[in-house]
């Protein structure tokens, strides 16, 4: 039995609800978690692109009216990528026996991964039609996004899904539903770790923090690729340190496999969730590297006069 556990907060899925014609229509705590965090973001992006002494002496990457046009391949990029990176990567033999489930979003299955991989193809068509630079309009978006991965995660948290392992730790977590109280060996109540609110701390509010402080305090956006390379890290591995907390997906979950490993030798492994941040995590610091000698090549030096 374990010796701890907070009840759920549980204030429902939905903000309000109303019935019209018999068709329900509901505002849900996860779409207000999109709408907000896509304004936030937007908001925060103007701000920098308002002062052109961050950037270097060529300015931002856009101007007013191309971020509003980008917000809206941003939108389509995370709904569709989003939802077919979840498809792809955690349920294909689900959504290859039943495919028009894959168009019903409402019904929940999204992957960041996916929607960041949405963003990345949304985001270098606009610039090759824009002519626009694609390294800041990347930092741009990294400077964007915490936001709505605070938001989000914590949408997951009140939705009650992607919940952690069973814990005892003070601050563990009672949520409801069979599912989540299935706990193998444990009698009562089943406890877990709230990594949603783990990835909101580490994803969307520390990170973000991180972000908003290289790029107002330290001049990171005259150094293109540079804060967009500390996003793809910092989440990379935020990602990966709360999977050892997550409770594992279950179409991995086997008899030899209890961790629910995507990958594994024998004890040993990595989720999926660990699997897609690895490639961020390179990326990432490859572009900081990239962008911090990039600057160094460009930047006179001056020497004194003997």
């Amino acid at each position: 039995m374990l010796s701890a556990g907070l009840p759920f907060p549980d204030i429902g899925t939905d903000l309000f609800s109303i019935e019209i014609g018999g068709i329900t229509f509901a505002l849900r705590w996860y779409a207000l978690a999109y709408i907000f965090g896509i304004l936030i973001g937007w908001r925060i992006c103007l701000s920098a692109m308002s002062r052109p002494a961050l950037w270097k002496p060529d300015g931002p990457p856009l101007d007013r009216t191309q971020l509003e046009n980008f917000l809206t391949w941003i939108i389509i990029g995370v709904i569709a990528g989003g939802r077919l990176g979840f498809v792809l990567f955690y349920q294909p033999t689900y959504y290859l026996a039943n495919p028009l489930e894959i168009l019903m979003v409402w019904q929940g299955g999204m992957s960041f991964h996916g929607g960041f991989a949405g963003v990345v193809i949304a985001a270098l068509s606009f610039c090759l039609r824009q002519n626009a630079p694609v390294l800041s309009t990347a930092d741009l978006l990294a400077l964007a996004t915490p936001p709505g991965l605070f938001l989000g995660r914590l949408a997951n948290f009140t939705n009650n899904e992607l919940w952690g392992r069973p814990t005892d730790v003070p601050w563990a977590v009672i949520f409801p539903g069979e599912v989540a109280q299935a706990c193998s060996g444990i009698t009562g109540f089943c406890a877990r770790h709230p990594s949603q609110l783990y990835e909101a701390i580490l994803e969307g509010l520390i990170l973000g923090t991180l972000l908003v402080y290289l790029a107002w305090g330290r001049s990171w956006l005259k150094m293109p690729g540079a804060l967009a390379g500390v996003f793809l890290t910092g989440y990379g591995l935020a990602r990966s340190f709360v999977e050892l907390f997550r409770q594992p997906d279950q179409q991995f979950v086997t008899e030899d496999n209890p961790i629910g490993h995507a990958l594994h030798f024998g004890e040993w492994g990595f989720t999926m969730g660990q699997l897609l941040s690895m490639p961020m995590v390179l990326v990432g610091l490859g572009l900081i590297v990239f962008a911090r000698r990039d600057r160094s090549r460009t930047t006179p030096t001056h020497k004194a006069a003997l």
